[in-house]
């Protein structure tokens, strides 16, 4: 009779050891679940508000919550996992994984109300989950004796310094604070997407090209790894000094070019159609696009800012999360690099969400059902829930523990 109960929890016990056996098994279906809900939530369930957010702005909000808060969770997953890989360092388990998730949710809860009365506890648990990836990243270099590592800890210092002006800002009410401090951690997720995308582009590409992994075909250019990265650290400098709009505009152009030269990378013959190439060059070119978009709007041109902040982050972010969701989630479980259908299907959702976000802003007499967020909002949800349908049984399977084939 106590038969039952004990093989119960012995499953229990191997579902959590599936689930936190390292960051991205943990963190990237945590990733697609807020990813998903949370726009659904503010747009259609909140209509553009926040039930406690009285003298804060929602839109900020918002935004906070899609960088820190979503991509936030894909950078503690994808970080947790590449750092020691990439150092040969054992990886995080079990209750660690499940502590930083733990952190990283207080500030969630917080934002899924706007409960400005919690606004300290939100920023102080932010920049406990960041200062660890800090201080992970700074014991993995001291411990390897490596400098491999330092534009990743440069840019999460970065990303700490915008996530606590974000939170002053709120506390002051400094909107133009706000708004800077937002372009401050975008600019630095693009500078972790850019050195992200130079690791991972050039052995996917050779993978699709040779899966018997026995030649390296593809051979990208060196000068061009790590250009869109360093640029964009120009830019964050000029953010921070103050420097003028001009300065950032051309600035902006510059990255923004490095970002599209990258996509050069995808033209390796007819294989450049799978879905994995094309997913990973238009992060490269929807990042690069934004970029370009918002210097030329800051030089004075008539194209909107927010349309390239969000073709930026929605489009070169947004595509590049879910297709390191997407290949990582394949390769660490010990299957084949080929999307599944739902994946494909996934990506091409989000593209569809995309241009249903921007298209309204530089053709601002385009009239969409439900509004010009609600559709947008829609199929980016489907995409990442579609992405969690799939992957998830794969990601907290005790049978796929330890059979990594990248």
């Amino acid at each position: 009779m106590s038969a039952a109960p004990t093989l119960d929890h012995g499953k229990d016990r191997m579902l959590l050891a599936a689930m936190t056996g390292e960051g991205l098994r943990l963190f990237f279906p945590i990733t697609a679940l807020h990813a998903a809900l949370w726009p659904l939530l503010w747009i259609v369930g909140y209509g553009l508000d926040l039930p406690f957010a009285t003298t804060t702005s929602p839109a900020q909000w918002h935004a906070q919550e899609m960088i820190i808060g979503s991509f936030g969770a894909a950078l503690v997953g994808f970080l947790t996992s590449a750092l020691p890989e990439w150092t040969d360092t054992p990886r995080l388990r079990g209750w660690s994984l499940l502590l930083l998730a733990g952190i990283w949710a207080v500030g969630r809860i917080v934002g899924m109300l706007g409960a400005e009365a919690f606004i300290v506890i939100s920023a102080v648990a932010d920049q406990i989950w960041i200062a660890l990836l800090i201080g992970y990243a700074i014991f993995l270099s001291w411990r390897r004796r490596t400098m491999g590592l330092t534009g990743f800890i440069l840019f999460l210092a970065a990303l700490s310094g915008g996530a606590g002006a974000i939170r002053l800002a709120m506390l002051s009410g400094d909107f133009q604070l706000g708004e800077s401090a937002i372009r401050v951690t975008a600019f630095a997720f693009l500078g972790l997407l850019g050195l992200a995308l130079a690791r991972i582009t050039t052995p996917v590409t050779n993978l699709i090209l040779d899966p018997s992994e026995m030649t390296s075909p593809y051979r990208p250019h060196p000068g061009r790894a790590n250009l869109a990265a360093g640029l964009v650290g120009l830019l964050l400098l000029a953010e921070f000094a103050g420097a003028s709009g001009e300065v950032r505009g051309y600035l902006m152009i510059a990255a923004g070019c490095a970002f599209l030269d990258r996509v050069a990378e995808a033209f390796i013959g007819r294989e450049m159609w799978r879905t994995e190439i094309v997913a990973l060059g238009a992060s490269s070119g929807l990042g690069g696009a934004g970029l370009v978009v918002c210097g030329l709007s800051l030089l004075g041109l008539p194209l909107s800012f927010v349309g390239g902040l969000h073709l930026m982050l929605m489009g070169g972010l947004g595509i590049g999360v879910l297709a390191v969701l997407s290949i990582a989630g394949l390769l660490h479980t010990g299957q084949p690099l080929h999307f599944p259908l739902s994946a494909r299907i996934a990506i091409a959702a989000m593209f569809v969400a995309v241009l249903m976000r921007i298209l309204p802003e530089f053709i601002p007499w385009m009239e969409l059902p439900g509004g010009s967020h609600t559709l947008a909002a829609c199929c980016w949800s489907f995409s990442l829930l579609l992405w969690f349908k799939a992957y998830v049984p794969l990601l907290w399977s005790p049978d796929t523990l330890d059979k990594e084939t990248c």
